[in-house]
């Protein structure tokens, strides 16, 4: 059996990724298969600190039972090229969460790929992605939900920010809908801009050393993607795991 072609760009969610650096692990390992069973919860979180040098593809499938829950939070911040996608399929009443955040630097290229297919009625699904990028490093985040004829009264939400630090990093934020049913509820918005100069001067005014007040903005501005994290001991590690990349940033 012959081996998979590498994807070009003419593959839209390979669209702004590091085709050179996925040559060099190509094939990648199959997708990692979840079912999440009927009323059941389920969650998981994913830091993503590889080496400076390597390349880290991570591809999850996830089917969501009849009124259950699965919810997902990823720290991509290590890797020459880091990329995440999850594929997640919706029954009737079950519901999706994803908080996550991008932290990169250099000549990193970072992706979070999410498509999400509320197959069924009365689904939800609920996505946060946060970007902080400095030096010449990419990060990518393209999400996609998908609603089928029948799915009505869906309700799926879509919110991405990036914060560039350098003129010279690049942010990709490219939430998208595809829409069958007439009777839902869809939302989604992105925005790309750097840190507030007002708000800098005025910590600087109030005696906080520029470094310090920078760091403080920008652990204000991903706390949300992670705000969701149930068990306090884990949302403290991954809180720790990303202070630690944005401290690296500055």
């Amino acid at each position: 059996m012959s081996a998979l072609p590498l994807p070009t760009r003419r593959d839209e969610s390979w669209r702004y990724g590091d085709l050179d650096a996925l040559a060099r692990v190509w094939p990648v390992d199959a997708a990692e298969r979840i079912v999440v069973s009927a009323g059941e919860t389920f969650s998981r979180i994913i830091v993503q600190d590889a080496a400076s040098s390597e390349v880290a593809i991570r591809h999850i499938e996830i089917t969501i039972g009849r009124d259950a829950t699965a919810i997902v939070h990823i720290l991509n911040t290590g890797g020459d090229y880091g990329r995440i996608a999850v594929d997640v399929t919706l029954e009737e009443g079950a519901h999706f969460e994803l908080g996550g955040a991008i932290l990169g630097s250099g000549t990193q290229t970072l992706e979070i790929v999410t498509t999400v297919n509320h197959a069924h009625p009365n689904a939800t699904s609920n996505q946060i992605v946060r970007s902080v990028l400095a030096g010449r490093a990419t990060g990518s985040y393209l999400g996609k939900v998908m609603v089928a004829r029948d799915a009505q009264k869906t309700d799926a939400g879509q919110s991405v920010k990036a914060m560039l630090l350098d003129r010279t990093a690049t942010a990709n934020a490219k939430p998208e809908l595809e829409i069958y049913a007439d009777d839902v509820k869809c939302a989604h918005g992105a925005t790309v801009g750097e840190l507030d100069k007002q708000a800098l001067f005025y910590l600087a005014s109030r005696g906080l050393p520029p470094p310090q007040a920078k760091a403080l903005m920008l652990q204000a501005f991903i706390a949300g993607a992670f705000a969701k994290i149930a068990d306090d001991a884990e949302r403290e590690r991954v809180e720790t795991a990303a202070i630690a990349a944005l401290e690296k940033l500055l």
